[in-house]
């Protein structure tokens, strides 16, 4: 991975629907040479996919709810159970296996009180659960799905 590798990973993470000739002409590259670039960059997995990022607010989803998670279970039957009931709930849009006092983490994204509600009545008809802790968020600080490239 050199520079321009780097360089085409952030316009991209900022703005996958760019014309490759116009990401070909902001690294110094032919369009030729910039979509070998992008073709080579998938298939070594550093790009997984292209999304179009929407605004939860405008498809009604103001509220983001985080998650914490308890159990005394650390089987892998019931892990298997737990993880496949939470990724089925498509409000769910992170979840983590934690280090430390909680064993969970997710991020839920829901309309308002009475659907986190909804999901909360769902999430714990999963699997056991030894305690459920949620804080909702109130102010967005900072959002961005685009990683740091100076580690690669």
């Amino acid at each position: 991975m050199d520079k321009k590798d780097r360089t085409i990973l952030s316009i991209l993470q900022n703005d996958a629907k760019l014309a490759i000739n116009e990401i070909a002409e902001r690294v110094n590259l032919s369009s030729t040479a910039c979509w070998n670039r992008i073709q080579r960059l998938t298939e070594e997995g550093f790009i997984r996919q292209q999304v179009c990022l929407l605004d939860s607010h405008k498809v009604g989803l103001g509220v983001t709810v985080f998650v914490s998670i308890k159990t005394n279970h650390h089987d892998l039957k019931w892990f298997r159970q737990f993880s496949l009931g939470v990724c089925d709930l498509p409000e769910v849009v992170e979840f983590y296996r934690m280090s430390g006092d909680t064993d969970y983490l997710l991020k839920v994204v829901v309309p308002d009180i009475a659907g986190f509600d909804r999901v909360y009545k769902k999430l714990i008809q999963i699997a056991e659960l030894f305690d459920v802790s949620s804080s909702f968020a109130m102010e967005e600080l900072k959002y961005t799905t685009a990683l740091p490239l100076d580690y690669v």
